[in-house]
């Protein structure tokens, strides 16, 4: 028989027990409901600093004193840096480094969803599927290009965009919403005939349409059939209801940010912006009582920085900042989401740079300092104007180039190229600079072309570009949501770091 005493110290010992246990249970089922991960193919700090540049000191910022988007999480985030290079190289391309986030693993150099060996990995979002969760893809370049298809698709080979569409649609990504048609409809369309006739009856005729399959897959079709709704214009997806969207809405890469700032409040502006298609997703995927997985890229960051295209460069940043900041004010009210904010890795290596270019004048201060002298800095260090100069750029550089390129060819001369550029910048270059890159190579590519005729504003833009493609430097990650899931984001990481916490918040 036990004394009162003893069962008083067993009874202690069983409720210690208890509430010793209770934190470690609690700790265990710290999972999000929702996981949203936002991609800038190519938006190092450097583009992160041109966007807070002209935000903070442009004499006409489109923010007129208010914060960027970006600012707003990063103040409310846990704001860390992650390591982007491959397994066996310095620097990273999106298809790696995508899977790398996608997968938790090291993958190859232009693989998908595979692991060092070859082997397919379980991706974040087919674990979202598993767990019956909804899952969403939305980007502003093809849906079959590298950073969203390493979500959904496991190909050895990045530019196998047509066995990548296939994959998604096996995979059953619930939403899907970017350009990139020409990998979804039947090679025979090419011949304007019936298949012709009959993906523009689907289409309605709003996208010109032009095949890249090398079969006779209609995979719009396959996918109506399998419950999905299609949309190919912006009044189409807002009015679409249902748990299931196909959304292709041009027939390769979306609309860059100049011609979207361009046609923003246009009414009849068919192609939806970055932020439109991200709000769509997330209205559709938040009706899964189980949660949801979505990754949203602004792609054409990287691109400009490819063109070494800086006035596109700050209009693509705008983009993926009203996109973050719709994101973040659809998060920021819930506990059950954690959203994540990065990049692939940085492209261009942009930064502003001083110039002996046009140095300032020299000026009286009133201050004691200078009384027996003027102020004048030694160079030309960037005037804020120029921030207002980038962000009325008419057209891309791309655009540009296109334009020059399409001239006949007796027509495409260097008077013609700098008329072109002069028309559509308010920075100019000469003849003389032209002339000097045609000798060079007289047909070069388009984007080798636009990397030297940067060159030619770099002194008037205070711009500086270290290369025409991607870079090794570190890329800034914003954690928001739950301490519990954000804390361990607190690192110099690697992507593969990234990719785990993001596959452990499910």
């Amino acid at each position: 028989m036990h004394s009162p005493l003893s069962r008083l110290r067993k009874t202690i010992s069983v409720l210690t027990l208890v509430i010793v246990a209770i934190p470690s249970v609690a700790k265990a089922a710290d999972k999000a409901k929702n996981v949203i991960l936002m991609i800038g193919d190519g938006m190092g700090p450097q583009q992160i600093g041109l966007l807070e540049s002209y935000a903070r000191l442009a004499p006409n910022s489109l923010y007129n004193g208010q914060e960027t988007g970006l600012q707003k999480l990063a103040k409310e985030s846990v704001l860390s840096l992650s390591m982007t290079y491959p397994v066996d190289a310095l620097v990273v391309d999106s298809a790696c480094s995508a899977s790398h986030l996608a997968t938790g693993q090291m993958a190859p150099l232009g693989a998908l969803g595979l692991d060092t060996n070859g082997d397919s990995v379980e991706t974040i979002l087919e674990k979202a599927k598993r767990l019956g969760k909804a899952t969403g893809l939305v980007s502003d370049t093809r849906i079959t290009h590298a950073t969203p298809a390493a979500f959904a698709s496991h190909q050895p080979y990045r530019f196998q965009e047509n066995a990548i569409a296939v994959d998604m649609l096996e995979t059953g990504v619930d939403v899907m919403l970017s350009g990139g048609l020409r990998h979804w409809i039947p090679q025979s369309v090419n011949e304007n005939g019936e298949v012709y006739g009959k993906v523009i009856e689907q289409t309605g005729g709003k996208i010109k349409i032009d095949s890249m399959r090398t079969d006779e897959r209609n995979l719009l079709s396959e996918a109506h059939a399998n419950g999905y709704q299609l949309a190919f214009d912006r009044t189409t997806l807002a009015q679409t209801r249902g748990d299931k969207l196909l959304g292709l809405f041009a027939n390769s890469e979306m609309m860059d940010g100049i011609t979207l700032s361009h046609t923003k409040n246009n009414a009849d502006r068919q192609e939806p912006s970055l932020k439109e298609m991200a709000m769509k997703a997330l209205d559709i995927l938040s009706q899964d009582n189980d949660g949801f997985f979505l990754m949203v890229e602004g792609g054409q960051i990287d691109w400009a920085g490819h063109y070494n295209d800086a006035g596109t460069l700050l209009h693509e940043m705008l983009k993926f900042d009203e996109t973050v900041a719709a994101v973040h004010e659809w998060v920021k009210n819930r506990d059950d989401t954690l959203l994540v904010v990065t990049a692939d890795h940085e492209t261009g290596s942009f930064g502003f740079s001083f110039y002996t270019h046009h140095r300032p004048k020299p000026k009286k201060l009133p201050g004691k300092g200078f009384a027996t002298r003027d102020y004048q800095p030694i160079f030309n260090f960037g005037s804020h104007d120029i921030l207002d100069k980038l962000h009325s750029q008419n057209k891309s550089f791309k655009s540009m180039i296109a334009e020059y390129q399409a001239l006949p060819l007796p027509e495409q001369t260097a008077t013609n190229l700098v008329k072109i550029f002069n028309t559509n910048s308010a920075f100019s270059i000469t003849e003389e600079g032209v002339e000097r890159i045609l000798e060079i190579e007289p047909n070069p590519d388009s984007r080798v072309l636009s990397n030297r005729i940067s060159r030619e504003f770099a002194a008037q833009q205070s711009v500086v570009w270290g290369t025409g493609t991607h870079t090794s430097t570190p890329v800034t990650v914003m954690a928001y949501g739950d301490s519990d899931l954000t804390e361990n984001f607190k690192a110099i990481q690697h992507h593969t770091d990234v990719g785990k916490k993001l596959m452990n918040a499910f």
